[in-house]
């Protein structure tokens, strides 16, 4: 399995809401701060998203994708002149007085899903992302083209199972997305997610991920990837933001992490499997990395009561499906 499949798996991102939802012609909707990551794409129209802390708005047109880590609060408008309607507000209104009247011209229509990752450490993989991620050039809209309209059909035309396939399309355009981010060579940022876009960084994380119970030293490393050892290690640092012998000692503990909360492994068979000779220092490195000893990890690992999935638009996409669906 490929390091971004492995974090993706690890962290079991779960679909919170997955679905469709439209923006009439004349309205601006405001989300409070949120947590988990926000994956939607443009299927018609267009809007303009603008988050709080950052300048200026982002033109959303047909076939945009754009990512959201947890974070401030954030807006979706067809029209930058209306004053901002609060999505719990607006729910609310639904509800309790039936649909809003709106114009419905002009509007923009889109699908995605909202993720929670329930596994551990979750800010392995937030951290390497900006507070915006958008996904524009024709090339990255061609390669998500298939789920993002199989999606919107399924959306509009409800089948059995349709629930299932929603989330994972959602998914599905989550992991395009990442893949297409760290694969943009305008992108520049500091995390393993851009690391594995180097060849030669990448290289030496995928040699972590595929043994990491292996006695790697730096000049193992630096030499499977062709450097020497002091050219790799600032290299390495630069770009992942953490030391080689850093990065293998935490996905190492997170890898310990699943295997306490969710096999029947002795901490002593799991220390020895990630390179550990005693169970005293892979407890010490544990400790270090997740703030408590695999013991305590162990009896203290829950999983959050997670909302089940649904459907924001609930068949053919009516004004402000968002409001009722969750978004």
């Amino acid at each position: 399995m490929d390091p971004l499949s492995e974090v993706l798996s690890l962290f079991k991102a779960r679909s919170y809401v997955a679905g469709g939802f439209q923006i009439p012609g004349n309205m601006a909707i405001q989300w409070p701060e949120h947590e988990g990551i926000k994956c939607y794409a443009v299927v018609s129209g267009q809007c303009c998203l603008s988050v709080e802390g950052i300048a200026g708005e982002i033109l959303l047109t047909a076939g945009d994708c754009y990512l959201l880590p947890p974070g401030p609060p954030f807006r979706l408008a067809t029209d930058l002149s209306a004053t901002p309607v609060d999505f719990f507000a607006l729910r609310e209104r639904i509800k309790t007085d039936g649909q809003v009247a709106v114009r419905t011209e002009g509007g923009c229509y889109l699908v995605g899903g909202h993720f929670i990752l329930t596994g551990s450490h979750a800010d392995f993989l937030l951290s390497s992302l900006a507070p915006v991620v958008h996904i524009r050039k024709e090339s990255d809209k061609a390669a998500m083209r298939w789920s993002l309209e199989r999606m919107a059909q399924e959306v509009r035309d409800p089948q059995p199972g349709g629930s299932l396939i929603t989330q994972q399309l959602a998914y599905m355009m989550l992991v395009q997305a990442l893949r297409l981010h760290l694969a943009d060579e305008a992108t520049e940022g500091v995390g393993w997610l851009f690391a594995l876009a180097d060849k030669q960084m990448g290289a030496a994380i995928r040699c972590m991920h595929d043994d990491p119970g292996h006695g790697w030293t730096l000049q193992k490393l630096a030499g499977h990837v062709g450097m020497s050892r002091s050219v790799f290690a600032l290299r390495f640092k630069q770009t992942v933001g953490a030391t080689p012998m850093e990065y293998l000692t935490r996905w190492r503990m997170l890898l310990a992490g699943d295997r306490l909360k969710n096999s029947r492994e002795s901490t002593a068979a799991i220390a020895s499997s990630l390179g550990y000779e005693s169970e005293s220092a892979f407890g010490k490195a544990f400790k270090r990395v997740m703030a408590c000893s695999p013991r305590e990890y162990g009896r203290g690992a829950s999983v959050p009561n997670m909302a089940p999935a649904i459907n924001d638009a609930g068949g053919n996409p009516q004004p402000i499906a968002s409001a009722i669906g969750g978004h």
